[in-house]
């Protein structure tokens, strides 16, 4: 691989690394660096290329668990702190995350052809980008001044069943998970920062699931030219991610979701401005 090639794969994986997780629509970003960057490499077919997309949200993924071991040590039972949380009340379950869950995976799982032929378009996301902001727009608005659960281990089933029911509007290219369940946990009744936490924890099943998935899938086309380029964007996602949930996290319950709708109507301008 020649330097621009490894700078392709380094900008590529820090796009997805810093938003990912941020209520941005890492789909929307994406949409702007595929035709500039990934299309134009020769050893790239579109199969080849959607696979490394596929690689580097693994990376992002991985910054999740990293970020939050603890948590998920917790949740699963492992060790002696694990197995006491398990039984003590005043922590979050794993029951919790798969409650939270249930919606979305059904539903992906029922329009997952029609999502994939029909909404996967520059317009359809330019919609989702809008229509997410004006959500969290509400959120914060709606919800200021209100009392919060502080914790995600105060969070109730029925209020992580709720946030599941609201994750199901980022089925919609450009809507964004995080943007969706961030704004539900907030219209719920949590903090910023606990809807933070419960958003993060929840998405590595899903998208490691969906992930693994879409990998099985294409992995016929994998071709071993591109390795070291599939390696570098999954090293470049990972740690921008790490960074970019550590930074969103300590920022979130300051700033909270307004900034983040603003963004998100901008970046849905530049796009109509470059594509139409």
């Amino acid at each position: 691989m020649d330097f621009l090639t490894i700078l392709k794969a380094i900008i590529l994986g820090m796009v997805e690394g810093l938003t990912e997780f941020a209520p941005v629509s890492s789909t929307g970003h994406m949409i702007i660096v595929d035709d500039m960057w990934l299309q134009s490499e020769q050893f790239l077919t579109k199969y080849v290329a959607n696979t490394f997309k596929v690689v580097i949200q693994l990376g992002s993924i991985l910054a999740v668990v990293v970020v939050f071991k603890d948590r998920f040590i917790e949740m699963l039972g492992l060790g002696k702190r694990g197995r006491q949380a398990l039984h003590e009340k005043g922590h979050l379950k794993l029951t919790h995350v798969i409650v939270g869950l249930i919606p979305a995976g059904i539903l992906g799982v029922l329009l997952e052809d029609m999502i994939d032929e029909h909404l996967f378009t520059t317009g359809t996301v330019l919609i989702g980008l809008v229509l997410g902001a004006i959500l969290m727009i509400i959120a914060d608005k709606f919800t200021k001044n209100k009392p919060m659960v502080q914790t995600v281990d105060q969070i109730t089933y029925k209020q992580a069943f709720t946030i599941g029911c609201i994750q199901c509007l980022s089925l919609w290219p450009g809507f964004s998970r995080s943007g969706a369940t961030i704004s539900g946990g907030v219209l719920v009744g949590l903090s910023h920062r606990a809807a933070a936490d419960f958003t993060f924890i929840m998405a590595v099943p899903i998208m490691a699931g969906a992930s693994g998935i879409s990998f099985l899938k294409n992995l016929e086309y994998f071709s071993f030219d591109a390795l070291p380029f599939f390696i570098l964007g999954f090293i470049s996602a990972f740690v921008f991610a790490l960074i970019s949930i550590r930074f969103f996290l300590k920022l979130i319950n300051r700033i909270k979701l307004v900034p983040f709708a603003i963004y998100r109507i901008v970046l849905a301008a530049v796009i109509y401005v470059v594509y139409f």
